[in-house]
């Protein structure tokens, strides 16, 4: 339930940080704090501990990037989604290398705003469209760059699952093509990611590509 959510808003413009904390709450989130400094969010995100942080890219003192980063390597790290007025592939890729689970652009609408978060709290990769297929492209050049190894063993169930989220498939769409439960599909997301050492989907994403499964 999305009223369980706890969602912290970090944007140095204070009129469009209202603003999006409304329709967080309006939309049944708890916004558990709004900043506009990095470094404060850094602070507050420690004590407030949010489910997902909604983080701007371009702040007073910190770059959004670096904020990501710091949030990635805390205590209890949230989900961080990137909401940027920039669709710069430079910004989108450093952002994601820093630990970002999505970038949605400032022009998205508000269902699109609140769906990304929905979906972030939910572990999925979100992006702007035309900004997936730009990072994806990305960790298939640095997919080249480094030897695969065997790893763990996947069932061929987590195997077939795997292969479908590097397609880009919502959990949701993975239940109806395989005639599952939303539930089945993320335990065998989980079961996954716990067996190769992963902590999210977007490194799941990452794996599945170096090894051949996106069917690239």
């Amino acid at each position: 339930m999305t009223s369980a959510l706890r969602v912290m808003v970090v944007d140095d413009h204070p009129m469009w940080r209202d603003a999006v904390a409304r329709d967080l709450e309006h939309a049944g989130y708890q916004v558990v704090a709004t900043t506009g400094e990095g470094r404060q969010a850094l602070r507050v995100a420690g004590a407030v501990r949010p489910e997902v942080v909604v983080l701007d890219l371009r702040l007073p003192d910190l770059p959004g990037a670096e904020v990501a980063r710091g949030l990635a390597a805390s205590e209890h790290p949230p989900r961080v989604l990137m909401l940027s007025a920039s669709g710069e592939h430079e910004d989108v890729l450093e952002a994601v290398k820093a630990g970002a689970s999505g970038y949605l652009v400032k022009s998205a609408s508000r269902e699109e705003f609140l769906d990304a978060v929905k979906r972030t709290a939910e572990g999925e990769p979100v992006f702007t469209p035309g900004l997936a297929g730009l990072v994806l492209g990305e960790y298939r050049r640095l997919a080249t760059q480094r030897p695969s190894d065997d790893g763990p063993r996947l069932t061929d169930r987590e195997t077939e699952v795997l292969r479908l989220v590097a397609k880009g498939l919502s959990y949701r769409q993975i239940a109806e093509r395989l005639v599952l439960s939303h539930r089945t599909v993320q335990n065998h997301v989980q079961n996954t990611l716990n067996k190769l050492q992963l902590h999210n989907r977007v490194e799941l994403v990452r794996y599945a590509i170096e090894r051949g499964l996106d069917g690239a």
